[in-house]
Order: C-alpha cells, then structure tokens, then sequence
C-alpha cells in the first residue's frame, strides 16, 4: 500500500515545482503554482470540491445514522436493507447517468408528468444536470454513499450489543430514537469513522461523477487536473501537479475540520445527554429519514429502468412517458463495442480481484497460524490508497512509470488496481475469516491433518459464502474504477466504465443506456454468483449454507 502511494506523491510532488525531465523541464520552481493561482476558474473549483464532498458525506451520514437509530430491527428496515444491498454494487458512472436520465429537464419524471398533469410541452429552460452548484453532483454522491454506510453500519452494529441497550433506554422513557443516539451511536461512530473519512475523501476528489453530473463552466478541481494531465502539452502537467498537490492539501484540511467537527459534536453530545431529553420528535425525524432513504433507493432503481429504456428505445420525443417502440438496433449498433469494452473490463477485474483475494487469505492465515495482531495502524495503512485523493498521487505514478519504462497498458493498469481493490476485498472478508471456529480446526489436527489440509479442506470451504462475497466486492470495485484505468492505461484500455464515460460529453442517451447497463451487469452478476453458488454447492448441507 505504501509503495504505489509514496512513489506516486514523490512522482507528483517533483513536476509541481517544476521537475520534469521528460520535458525539459529541472526545478526547483515556483511557476507551476503561479499558473495555478492565476487560473481564473480556481476559487470556484476549489468551493465546489468542497462543498460537494463536505455536504454530500455529512447528509449521508445523517441519512443513515437516523434511519438506523429509527428503524434497526423493524420489517421496514429489512425492505429497506433489502432495496440498498444490491445497489452498493452498483457503479458510480452507471448510477451518475440513470439520476441524469431521471431528473433532467427532459429526463422521465418530466416526461412522466407531461404534459397531463403539468401541461408541459417541451423541457423546461433548467440547468438541472451539471448546475453551477454542483447541487446535482451532491445529490448523485449521496444516493450511492447512502448504501455503502448504511451497510457499514450494519457490520458495525454487531459489536455493540445495541439491541439490549435501546431496550433498556426505552425502559427508562427515552424515544426508540434518541436512545439509540444516546447509547449506541458513540459505540458505533468509533468504527465506522474510516469509512466516513473514505467516503470525504472520495466525494472531494470524484471524477467520473463529476464529469457527468458537475458543472464544467468551471469543473470541480479534480476534472481540470485530469484535463492538465491529458493535454498534449508536457509543461501542463507541472500545472496539473500543483493542483493535484491542492487537492491533497484540500481533503487533508477536510479531514481535519471532520476531526474537529467530531470533537465539537461529542461535547454537544454528552451536555445532551445531561439534559435527559426523553425525545418528543423521533417518530418525525424518523419518518422522514426513512423517506430519504427510501428515495436513494429508488433514485438509483428507476435509474437503471430508465437507462434499460433508453437502450431499447427507438424515437422517443418529449413530452411522451415511453418510446414510441422498442428495438434492438441499439444493441446490434453498438455491441461489438461494448463486447470488445466487457473482455477488457472482465479480464482486468478478475485478475486483479483474484489476486487481492489470494493476497487476503493468505495475509489473514498468516496472522492466525502465528498469532499475529493485527493493529490499529494496519487498518489505516489498508484505507490509505483511499484516503489519499486519486488525482494526488495517480498522476505522479503515472509519470514514474513512464520514467521507469513501464509501457502504459493493460498490466499497469491491474496494478493500479490492485492497489485500490485489496482494501476491500481485505475489509470484506476479514471479519468472517477472524470469527471462524477455531475448534473446527482443532478436531481435524487431531485427526492428522495439516495446517494447509485445515486451511483448503475445512476452513476455506466452509468461508465459501463470504470468499465469494469479498470477490465479488473486488471484481465490482474493479469494474467501475475509472481514473486509474484512464490514467495508468494512457487511454488505450478500454474498459464499459472508461466507454460510458467518454460518452457523457456527447449526449447519445442510447449509446449511454447500453454501456450503463453493460457496466451494472458486469458488477451485479458476481453478487448474484456468490449468493446462488453456496446455496448450490451446500443445499444438501444445511448448517453451511449461511457458512
């Protein structure tokens, strides 16, 4: 984790003052940030990184934390659980253009409301999609960071023994709300605190979302530093780098105010929890966030419907609700291409997945024969790819490649991956791995088996369930990175999530639909596997099937 990470910084703090051999160019030098600074469009790049990424985190979080502390252990919650786990794999370029498709002007709300109820005609004059704000980028982060936290929570809740401590609050007068925000969310919060950083992080620096769903009049700052490094001119990547060093500057002073945010709420907190305050508003809070959440739900559901629309529509004006027919031209039209795109995406993906996989359960059997502990500062070295602000140091790798040698394509493209792959996959299936019993392997040592018979016989078939699961996390997370493949690969590895991207900037809805689509499947199918497989493999062993 530390090697890629700390020779893409060296390779991105050397071009931005002003050291680039490749080009001619030896500092040390000031002007890559003079360019910077004197960038007109700065200040409002910078605010709108900000904003987005701040805001986005903090309503998530919000979202999740009210609809957990409302709602945890009732029939709705499991609906709603239900509706948010299958959308955690979906893409973010994929989920980006069906809220597109959904809320535009001319998107299918309007033409679902048009022109019966609202009377519209035509769209409406509204820059909606790709607003000056960035209120519509905040709005796509939210919907897809909504069911990665609320299920990060869910891991987390586990350990709490939550269930006991709202009954008891409940029992002293408190509201099902406020005394699970009293007693269990601090308990909570300690955990999934990485995962929020994760999320900051993410949300400050996207790219593939901002470009689909941000303002490009002028972008968020992290776009501008991919279009610096894409220009044909060597000395603007010294600027690029400034700016990448920006950015980093940017979501560490993130993570520092979050810090100290965290420190002003648990003050706030405990002088709340002083006061008594039984709740008199939980039943109201706690609808509403359950409105919300639902509402990312559907946002993401309707979106993939409307993208499925779109790629079976022939002529479809406004204001009509559905296509006038559907064909499949737009498959035949551009299926070779998004074949050709599914190889690349699938050869990449299960490659790298399957080595993060193998480097996992080889980590993990490592730390159990040799009882080794497995440390605060190990979890931190794990999230730190996904701390660290992809265009701070994918740039500079990218540079140090190429200044090794390394031909862009397809094998430093796994790589890259792989370094954003492995703390996933590693999370997902640490904690099943860790709760294993262990008294499975002690009886068969005693029957005269190995440590590797253990392992291969015994302990990996009866993980079959959650080995599936994490690989199936790896191949998903694979599927839709889109910076290091864009970066990395130089722009000769196409992949569905590259593709569907490129299209954005021109607007064919069709050829959007079918690569959307291609891109959720590709990351959906291995979660359907690996719930269909153990079911398969073990129906005639039923204390394994939940193995």
């Amino acid at each position: 984790m530390l090697g890629p990470v700390g020779a893409g910084l060296i390779g991105t703090f050397l071009p931005a003052f002003g050291h680039l051999p490749a080009a001619g160019l030896v500092g040390p030098s000031l002007d890559p940030f003079r360019d910077l600074f004197g960038w007109a469009g700065l200040p409002r790049a910078v605010m709108l990184s900000l904003s987005t990424g701040i805001v986005a985190t903090a309503v998530s979080l919000l979202i999740v934390v009210l609809i957990t502390a409302g709602w945890s252990g009732t029939r709705v919650f499991r609906v709603l659980e239900r509706m948010l786990s299958p959308l955690l794999s979906v893409p973010h370029a994929a989920a980006a253009f069906g809220l597109a498709f959904l809320i535009a002007p001319s998107g299918w709300i309007a033409r679902l409301l048009s022109p019966g109820i609202t009377g519209w005609e035509r769209p409406l004059d509204l820059l909606i999609v790709q607003d000056s704000w960035g209120l519509t980028m905040t709005a796509g982060l939210i919907v897809k960071e909504v069911p990665f936290l609320l299920l990060i929570t869910l891991a987390a809740l586990g350990q709490t023994d939550a269930k006991r401590s709202v009954t008891i609050a409940q029992a002293l007068g408190y509201g099902r709300l406020t005394g699970w925000l009293k007693t269990v969310f601090p308990r909570v919060y300690a955990q999934i605190r990485p995962p929020i950083y994760v999320v900051l992080a993410y949300a400050m620096s996207v790219v593939d979302v901002a470009v689909i769903l941000g303002p490009n009049t002028p972008p968020s700052l992290s776009v501008q530093i991919v279009k610096w490094m894409s220009d044909p001119d060597l000395a603007m990547r010294l600027q690029a780098a400034a700016g990448a060093l920006l950015q980093l500057a940017l979501v560490m002073g993130a993570l520092g105010a979050w810090r100290l945010a965290e420190l002003i709420v648990a003050a706030a907190g405990r002088r709340w929890i002083a006061t008594g305050a039984r709740g008199k508003l939980d039943v109201i809070v706690a609808q509403s966030a359950l409105g919300f959440g639902a509402a990312s739900a559907l946002a993401i559901l309707l979106g993939l419907v409307v993208l499925a629309i779109w790629s079976f529509a022939g002529y479809w004006g406004f204001p009509d609700a559905f296509p006038d027919e559907l064909t499949l031209r737009n498959w035949m039209r551009h299926g070779p291409g998004t074949l050709a795109a599914l190889g690349e995406t699938a050869l990449i993906a299960v490659t790298v997945a399957s080595a993060a996989l193998l480097l996992t359960i080889g980590c993990l059997e490592a730390e159990y024969r040799y009882r080794l502990r497995f440390g605060g500062g190990a979890v931190w070295l794990l999230y730190l790819p996904l701390l660290i602000p992809q265009t701070a140091f994918l740039p500079g790798l990218q540079t140090m490649l190429l200044n090794l040698g390394a031909d862009v394509g397809r094998v430093p493209v796994m790589l890259a991956h792989l370094v954003f792959v492995l703390p996933y996959v590693f999370l997902s299936l640490a904690d099943p791995f860790r709760a294993w019993d262990t008294r499975m392997g002690t009886i068969a040592a005693a029957l005269g088996s190995s440590p590797d018979g253990v392992l291969w016989r015994v302990r990996l078939p009866m993980l079959l369930r959650p080995i599936l699961t994490a690989l199936a996390v790896g191949l998903a997370v694979s599927v839709g990175q889109y910076l290091p493949t864009l970066l990395i690969g130089g722009g000769r590895v196409a992949t569905l999530t590259t593709e569907a991207v490129a299209l954005a900037s021109g607007g064919d809805r069709r050829a959007i639909g079918v690569y959307g689509l291609m891109q959720t499947g590709a990351a959906l199918v291995p979660f359907a596997l690996a719930l269909l497989i153990p079911a398969l493999v073990w129906r005639n062993r039923r204390g394994l099937r939940h193995g």
